[in-house]
């Protein structure tokens, strides 16, 4: 194969640097996961203006011969829009008649970056810890094994069992995920209360995985006047405090859903498989109203467009999808292929509102 057949050689040497790219694309994950563990985020915050390298290696009180390298870590970050520098003036000290210092850089928040924030009521930063949590990155490296082999998921060709039966062996790790899991859903925060033509007209609204009930508790924020019921297995709802709006059941959901107006699913189904997910939905369509006396589904999870959304977008949901290959059974679906799974589960229409950010919104009616 003659390799410079009606190729430039720049086009050539783009390629490589295509490949390598994303051959090292792990590096950026852990330069992420570095800053969040080192407090970076909340050290600028907390300074109050513009920090320089050598007050930020100060306040992480590490010794001056480990300022290059801290320097290198922040412009890597800084380039992947993390952080960002901004010209300030040293304090002066003296005297007016001194002549004025050069200015210098100081790093600075981006809105990527005030998501981080450890005390924030959106941290995303338990997202971040839990991701790339060496049980969740080891099945990368068995993705091709799993390929050529028989088991369920690359996740279970790695550990010898599946994601959540990990997690009930492995509780460091499963607080750790499921506090990952929080801080996604307290991204909810931002817009629920705009969401008023979705919840506003509920009488009662199943979350059904819905763990310790933070999402129940963000929409009763919202709409105290909605009867909000958490359902998951057993284990999860033990013990956990009541209110008269806010209670727990446990169960199955392949076996039965408790009855409401609307069955919410946030990040749910697309941890499942289609045949399974199908079952899930046949559970709500017999716990709900008819849709003329407000009964619906509401799911909060991602659509593929790759025709509307930008590339970016698309790219992370495409990563999102492979996610729930290498984890789970599940996967993220398009427009078409959520529409199939409603239709074989009995429901007749269906609305998609792309409201947060990576998700839509999905109303499924009977």
């Amino acid at each position: 194969m003659d390799l410079n057949h009606g190729q430039e050689s720049d086009e050539w040497f783009q390629a490589q640097s295509h490949i390598y790219k994303h051959i090292f694309n792990f590096a950026n994950s852990m330069c992420l996961k570095c800053a969040v563990q080192l407090g970076i985020p909340d050290i600028i915050h907390n300074h109050k203006q513009p920090i320089t390298l050598p007050e930020l290696v100060s306040s992480l009180r590490f010794p001056a011969t480990k300022t290059s390298f801290v320097h290198r870590l922040m412009r890597l970050l800084v380039h992947s829009g993390f952080f960002a520098t901004r010209e300030v003036r040293p304090n002066q000290g003296g005297g007016g008649g001194e002549e004025e210092k050069a200015e210098e850089a100081g790093y600075v928040l981006t809105t990527s970056s005030m998501l981080l924030l450890k005390d924030g009521r959106t941290s995303l930063s338990p997202f971040v810890q839990a991701m790339v949590h060496p049980a969740l990155v080891t099945p990368w490296q068995f993705l091709g094994d799993w390929f050529q082999g028989y088991g369920h998921t690359p996740f279970e060709t790695a550990h010898g069992l599946g994601l959540w039966e990990y997690g009930d062996r492995n509780p460091e790790f499963n607080n750790i995920f499921n506090e990952a899991m929080a801080s996604d859903s307290r991204m909810m925060n931002f817009l629920v209360k705009d969401c008023k033509e979705i919840f506003g007209g509920l009488g009662s609204l199943v979350d059904v995985g819905g763990g310790t009930g933070l999402i129940a508790r963000i929409i009763l924020e919202a709409f105290p006047h909605i009867k909000c019921t958490v359902f998951d297995l057993p284990h999860v709802v033990a013990n956990l405090s009541q209110s008269e709006n806010l209670n727990f059941v446990g169960g199955d959901m392949f076996e039965s859903i408790p009855s409401a107006d609307a069955i919410l699913f946030k990040c749910v189904l697309h941890n499942w498989n289609d045949e399974d997910c199908v079952k899930i939905l046949k559970r709500c369509r017999e716990a709900i109203p008819t849709k003329d006396d407000g009964g619906k589904v509401i799911i909060i999870d991602m659509v593929i467009n790759g025709e509307k959304d930008e590339h970016d977008i698309t790219e992370t949901k495409l990563v999102f999808d492979i996610l729930m290959m290498v984890l789970v059974t599940g996967r993220e679906r398009n427009e078409q292929e959520w529409e199939k799974l409603f239709l074989e589960a009995g429901f007749s229409h269906y609305k998609i509102t792309p409201i947060f950010g990576l998700r839509s919104i999905i109303e499924v009616y009977p």
